[in-house]
């Protein structure tokens, strides 16, 4: 009786334990510091639920396990650096309009280069190994290992930092609370994307053919719909969600270089696991939990920040193995 009701209530309580994780630093931190320090950790959560729900849609929807989604990552950091090099008067410009535009379209280079290697990827090499976990990390691993060697040749070995548009690295002064503005677009990003994909796979016809898919590739071939097409495409969003956040995060860290990716892969499979694998509204809320996390102890305990993601992601597995929001329940 006690096991059925701590399953019941599992995801409740961990809720309610992030909640005391959220207000628990208001003892050691002072008000302004507090606020500074939890609008940085939104941000840096919605980069990592950029980063971690391209791992969660492909796993969600075509139960791959893919572990060069870091290398995209890094690829997509580096085509935005590409791109802000051409478009420096615009970076440097002290205009929103040209900075934007200078954003934009590197997002737009950034995602349209890295889905393009994600449909390579799927077609020569994922492809051949669906419905094999144990494949599909040493296949994916080794392409990592080819993806990041290609970055040293295009862009070289060396570190790069990475320049932000004039008018996104000012702040806002309220009450004596400084706001940076880039966080705020971090979050304003992250909502957008969340907002998007929730609508494509509840709300369309698309959404609703893949998710079959999952479930009974064989029906919906026999139905007329080609769900190998399907899937190279749902691989080619999650490697432009890499992209995008790879972007995104090399400019909140104003650096890139060529194994990156791996640092916040490591995350975003922490992300994952807390919320579950293939839930987005799960990775979305793991990652506020691991940004906030990390801000309120990198300040507290700088030497334990890393650290006590890892043992909430373990005390959430132990208490719900399946994590907060698995797919299905």
């Amino acid at each position: 009786m006690e096991e059925t009701i701590l399953k019941r209530w599992s995801r409740e309580l961990t809720i309610a334990g992030a909640i005391v994780l959220f207000l628990l630093p208001l003892i050691g931190i002072p008000g302004k510091t507090y606020m500074t320090l939890t609008i940085a950790g939104l941000a840096m959560g919605m980069l990592l639920f950029l980063v971690a729900s391209g791992v969660s849609i492909i796993f969600g929807l075509m139960d791959v396990l893919n572990f060069a989604h870091g290398a995209l990552f890094a690829w997509g950091a580096y085509v935005g650096f590409t791109v802000f090099g051409y478009l420096m008067k615009w970076v440097e410009a002290d205009s929103v309009l040209q900075n934007f535009a200078a954003f934009s379209l590197a997002i737009v280079a950034a995602m349209v280069v890295v889905s393009l290697v994600g449909i390579v990827l799927e077609k020569v090499i994922v492809r051949r190994v669906y419905g094999s976990h144990l494949f599909q990390i040493l296949i994916t691993f080794g392409a990592t290992i080819v993806l990041v060697e290609l970055i040293r040749v295009f862009w070289g070995p060396n570190d790069e930092v990475m320049t932000v548009p004039l008018t996104f690295s000012k702040s806002w002064d309220i009450m004596d609370i400084i706001i940076n503005r880039y966080r705020v677009i971090c979050i304003a990003v992250g909502l957008v994307v969340y907002g998007v994909i929730q609508l494509i796979l509840k709300k369309t016809k698309l959404g609703t053919i893949v998710r079959a898919g999952v479930e009974d590739r064989d029906m919906v071939q026999a139905m007329g719909h080609n769900i190998f097409l399907l899937f190279t495409g749902v691989f080619a969003a999650g490697a432009a969600l890499a992209a995008l956040g790879g972007l995104t995060m090399s400019l909140f860290s104003l650096q890139v270089y060529p194994d990156m990716g791996g640092t916040y892969l490591l995350f975003a499979f922490i992300v994952v696991i807390i919320g579950g694998l293939g839930s987005v509204t799960g990775s979305l809320v793991g990652a506020l939990i691991v940004g906030l996390t990390y801000n309120y102890v990198a300040y507290l305990v700088p030497w334990a920040a890393a650290g006590a993601n890892i043992m909430i992601m373990i005390i959430i597995l132990l208490i719900r193995p399946t994590g907060l929001f698995p797919v299905g329940k």
